[in-house]
């Protein structure tokens, strides 16, 4: 029997809550050899705190040395081995923006990007642009794409970010990226894993021929790229595992997209602490398990901005209180992975993390950062999956494993 099966028959009811704040890329590095990280940097007497009543430690999203997407890392977090429940990025996009994907559907996601002259990307978002014209080059391409046989939708989801879907009979999701996740590459061509997805591979090569032609001309969006193609799962869902009634707070759709995938009710807020934090307090009541997320450190680290990092993560701890007078019984706070502003781009290195509960031994770790939660109780590198397993176990509801 596997693990959260087990885990599931001791689950028991009471009416504890559990907080889940999640500041999207939070690990970090120095900038030079005997620096702090961003975390460490940041001024976070509120976290400190917590930390220093909790226990602490550094949690591996997917496995050692193993750089996850944002996908995988929040089904660790929410307790489901990303090794084995596995699902691209389109079908999370999809399900995030409320599209009503089938089940012989094929999503995308999808972002518009700006290639030179000589065809390779110089900048795989655009610049960011902005929503509207998002919308705008979505509704461009849904008016022009034409494809035999083919159901073809372009939804924008945020900025440079779209959805698209493919419906027909016979399609598949084994297909490669077109997103060499790099500039000064070109984008790569949608070759089928195995021959069930030839099919598939074809229809996308049309369309991304076609979407070329068509935004030839923008600027700066002038070209497309195509990740995490995938199709709707069947899983066993988070209230049957774990007992909870559980609902996510997220500006961004995907994060929505993967909590509406194991069954949480989603709240869509705009990017802005204040009204996630209101919305939090509108639904206290309501539920036993929240999920709140804060995309924008991750974008920061991905920007390559250490201070803006630095900053947004202070923005959080200002928050703190406000979560607190909540009167929570279990307090979670991690990142879904490390997102270092020195590296650009997510990293394979474990996420600090803190568990406050009035149940907790608390270790010696008096401050949340990376070096300090390196000798924190739950060690420098415990597999995400186990996070749900210890909040339930300091909520109350899990019952004596045996005899």
């Amino acid at each position: 029997m596997s693990k959260l099966k087990q885990i599931g028959k001791l689950v028991t009811q009471n009416s504890s809550k559990i907080l889940m704040v999640v500041m999207d890329g939070l690990g970090g590095l120095s900038q030079n050899v005997n620096g702090k990280t961003e975390l460490e940097t940041a001024h976070t007497p509120n976290l400190d705190k917590l930390a220093a009543e909790g226990i602490c430690g550094l949690h591996l999203p997917v496995g050692t040395g193993l750089t996850p997407g944002s996908g995988p890392a929040h089904l660790g977090l929410f307790g489901y081995d990303p090794l084995e429940f596995q699902i691209g990025r389109g079908a999370l996009e999809a399900v995030g923006i409320g599209f009503d994907l089938k089940k012989e559907d094929v999503a995308a996601r999808g972002n518009f990007c700006t290639v030179d002259d000589s065809g390779k990307i110089s900048d795989r978002r655009a610049g960011r642009i902005d929503t509207p014209t998002c919308q705008k080059l979505s509704e461009l391409l849904n008016e022009k794409v034409k494809i035999d046989g083919v159901e073809v939708f372009v939804k924008p989801v945020r900025e440079h970010r779209f959805l698209l879907v493919l419906r027909s009979d016979g399609l598949s999701d084994a297909v490669a990226d077109t997103d060499p996740q790099r500039t000064g590459k070109a984008p790569l061509a949608p070759e089928a894993f195995e021959p069930k997805a030839d099919k598939t591979s074809s229809i996308i090569a049309d369309f991304v021929e076609q979407a070329a032609v068509i935004l030839k001309d923008q600027d700066p969006a002038n070209m497309l790229l195509l990740r995490g193609f995938s199709q709707l799962p069947d899983w066993p869902l988070f209230h049957e595992l774990f007992g909870l009634n559980a609902c996510a707070i997220a500006a961004y759709p995907m994060y929505r997209g993967v909590a509406k995938l194991v069954g949480m009710e989603a709240y869509q807020v705009d990017d802005d602490l204040d009204k996630e934090f209101a919305l939090l307090e509108q639904h206290w009541s309501d539920y036993d398990f929240f999920f709140l997320h804060m995309k924008q450190t991750d974008s920061a680290g991905e920007d390559g901005d250490f201070d803006k990092k630095v900053s947004l993560i202070e923005d959080m701890d200002r928050m703190i209180p406000r979560a607190m007078k909540l009167k929570p019984d279990v307090v979670i706070v991690t990142g879904d992975h490390s997102t270092p502003a020195i590296m650009k781009k997510h990293s394979w290195h474990p996420v600090p993390l803190l568990l406050w509960s009035k149940l907790c031994r608390p270790d010696n770790v008096k401050e949340f950062g990376e070096r300090a939660c390196m000798n924190g109780s739950l060690g420098a590198s415990f597999p995400a999956t186990d996070i749900m397993p210890l909040a339930l176990a300091n909520a109350g509801r899990l019952e004596k494993f045996g005899a």
